[in-house]
């Protein structure tokens, strides 16, 4: 054996020949790995494996092969597209010019613009109330809701709204036997699940995008609207989506598409479930909506830093209504309020929430932070 491994071919061949069988190894172990390759089937699984018998290859998560499209044939009908007109006004700087009125008279260019907008909402009654966004609507002089498997277009009127909390209810006159969607709760997923949503995007009806959820309580700022409890998820969410569901793997309502993230891919943003039925609930039973009095922003960091307090939980008061119950129960701006009737404060979302949850007459229980001291107070919430 040495005499035959002393040649220097010989020893080189053989070193080449195993490197060359480890090489392969490799190769082949990666490619059983990958998707599609034929070891993909047995990774992670831990129900039977697709074979002669029909079994379908379930997931460690019990996410089946027709797991999503299950979910989406059964959810998909529900959700609908809402197209709006909004008039905007004339541009009264140069409207107002008597040099362009003498120039242009009667044909003058600058009047109303028209602007159209997509959206989305899904279904909350067979009789046709329907959940979206604040902002698919607000200004809408025109609602037109179209619902899969229906020839035409219904108009819809606007039932509530509620700008902080970006929420609104419309209303369409289709019958009494529509598909609706049931509400989940958002506060039993976990960071990791998977989701889907469905919505128009662009206009492109129903379209189905999966992903997980990210995260939990982010606070978001996009234009003049302050969110401070919305859920993440990688699931695709683009222009059109909004308003629409995203849903959990028992095809449950989790949260309402609202926002994408423009400066990266893979991020898109939802209203949870618990934000939405406190309002929900007092929006279909007609009832007075309570009101505290406070204008509310999410806690700075630093801010948050120095009280101890976790990223994302908490509402600082940046101001309060003269004469409202907040003002009479001596709240204060600068005031960071973290519990309300004993439950944690995640955001101003979240506390305009469990506030409007309540009736017009109860006593809120609050634990406020002022100047770096914990105090209860309470106030005789009003109506509005």
């Amino acid at each position: 054996m040495g005499g035959f491994l002393a040649n220097p071919v010989t020893r080189l061949k053989v070193i080449l020949t195993a490197l060359a069988a480890v090489v392969l190894g490799l190769g082949l172990a990666a490619y059983g790995n990958l998707p599609g390759g034929r070891g993909a089937a047995n990774v992670g699984s831990a129900g039977p494996v697709a074979g002669s018998s029909g079994d379908t290859v379930t997931s460690a998560q019990g996410l089946g092969a027709d797991t999503i499209a299950d979910i989406v044939a059964r959810t998909s009908p529900a959700v609908v597209k809402i197209e709006t007109v909004v008039q905007g006004q004339s541009d009264k700087i140069f409207a107002g010019d008597p040099l362009l009125r003498q120039f242009f008279g009667n044909d003058f260019p600058f009047g109303s613009q028209v602007e159209q907008g997509v959206g989305s909402g899904f279904l909350m009654s067979p009789d046709g109330y329907i959940l979206t966004n604040d902002h698919v609507v607000s200004g809408a002089s025109s609602i037109l809701v179209t619902v899969a498997g229906r020839s035409r277009a219904y108009q819809a009127q606007a039932v509530d709204q509620n700008y902080s909390l970006d929420l609104a209810l419309v209303k369409i006159d289709a019958g009494s036997d529509l598909p609706t969607l049931t509400m989940g709760d958002s506060d039993q997923s976990r960071v990791g699940d998977w989701v889907v949503a469905i919505g128009n995007p662009y206009g492109l009806d129903h379209t189905v995008t999966v992903g997980v959820l990210s995260a939990k309580a982010r606070p978001v700022t996009v234009g003049n609207r302050q969110y401070s409890n919305l859920l993440q998820t990688d699931a695709s969410i683009n222009p059109g989506n909004s308003g629409g569901p995203l849903l959990n793997l028992a095809g449950q309502v989790i949260g309402i598409n609202t926002a994408v993230g423009t400066a990266a891919q893979g991020i898109g943003f939802a209203i949870p479930t618990s934000t939405v039925k406190p309002v929900l609930d007092n929006w279909v039973s007609h009832k007075p909506i309570a009101f505290l009095g406070v204008q509310l922003s999410g806690v700075p960091s630093g801010t948050a830093a120095g009280l101890n307090l976790p990223d994302g939980q908490g509402a600082l008061v940046a101001g309060v209504v003269p004469g409202s119950p907040a003002a009479k129960a001596g709240l204060s701006p600068g005031d960071v309020i973290t519990r309300f009737n004993g439950g944690t404060v995640n955001g101003p979302d979240d506390l305009m929430a469990r506030i409007q949850g309540e009736r017009p007459g109860a006593v809120a229980r609050l634990t406020v932070i002022r100047n770096g001291a914990s105090l209860g107070v309470q106030a005789t919430l009003g109506s509005k």
